[in-house]
């Protein structure tokens, strides 16, 4: 009897069903000397970018992304056209964002895409409807969260900081996807590579506004720091994974890398690790 998928059961190279028991681990790809990662429950072309594989010199050896922390320019540009060819995606065709710590989400179509300032809008996560539109968001630390509802033909991708992630910007993004004709049931997410509850140290500030976020305790999310009063190590992966389940995706439909970006600064831009001296990463998904 031939295999059946489910609406979020993935496909592999060679067409047959990769089941939701093999879909929770990211796979790390490589393709003319660029590595991502990707995440099999996600239904399009998609992936979070790695140090690996661009043109970027010093500090910002070698694939950086950002192009307003003193990279040059032109490396910049050439980083993103390895990547978006190792990915599959248009380089002309992507739409960015000028992050700013919020909630603010954003329809993009067509006409927003581009690489200069002036086209990206200031907020923290897009969505979109439309197919062969590249969506990106940037991170060194922070939790980058690709969103698609394939059935219904929406994508998102958000920046989830602390500050974005306490103010509910999944909320925001699943609200603006339903908009565009996505059903909460029917999206698959992939958090990405971040900092994790091994290194993620922070004040009782935000564990508190985690909690009010959630409605609930936070459990074994947050733990205190030992040796460091009025310290703790919050897993900011499983806050964020903990409210898309409760905004309605199914539990089988979220996968969440167990990578943690100041854990491997050799692979992954840190903030913490480098101390504000390094580029970004990105995470794309197009339809």
């Amino acid at each position: 009897m031939p295999l059946t998928a489910s609406k979020c059961d993935a496909f592999g190279a060679d067409g047959n069903v990769i089941h939701l028991v093999d879909i929770m681990s990211f796979i790390e790809n490589r393709a003319n000397g660029v590595s991502f990662m990707t995440a099999p429950v996600i239904r399009a072309r998609h992936g979070f970018s790695t140090r690996y594989g661009g043109v970027s010199e010093g500090i910002f050896s070698s694939l950086n992304l950002a192009m307003s922390r003193g990279d040059d320019p032109d490396a910049v540009e050439e980083n993103y056209r390895r990547l978006t060819a190792a990915v599959g995606v248009d380089a002309g065709k992507i739409a960015l964002t000028r992050q700013v710590h919020g909630n603010n989400v954003r329809v993009v179509t067509g006409p927003d895409a581009g690489l200069s300032d002036a086209s990206r809008p200031e907020c923290d996560g897009l969505v979109t409807a439309e197919r062969g539109l590249a969506l990106f968001c940037f991170t060194a630390d922070c939790v980058p969260v690709l969103l698609c509802d394939t059935e219904n033909g929406v994508a998102g991708a958000v920046h989830c900081g602390w500050r974005s992630s306490v103010a509910d910007i999944l909320g925001a993004a699943v609200e603006k996807m339903e908009e565009l004709g996505a059903r909460a049931e029917s999206i698959c997410a992939a958090i990405g590579p971040a900092i994790g509850a091994c290194c993620f140290e922070v004040g009782p500030e935000v564990p508190e506004a985690a909690e009010r976020l959630l409605g609930e305790d936070l459990g074994k999310l947050c733990r205190p720091e030992p040796g460091r009063e009025g310290k703790f190590l919050l897993d900011l992966r499983g806050v964020n994974r903990r409210r898309l389940l409760q905004l309605g995706l199914r539990a089988e439909s979220i996968a969440v890398s167990d990578e943690c970006t100041m854990c491997l600064p050799e692979k992954y831009w840190s903030h913490r690790a480098t101390r504000g001296q390094r580029g970004c990463q990105g995470a794309l998904i197009c339809l």
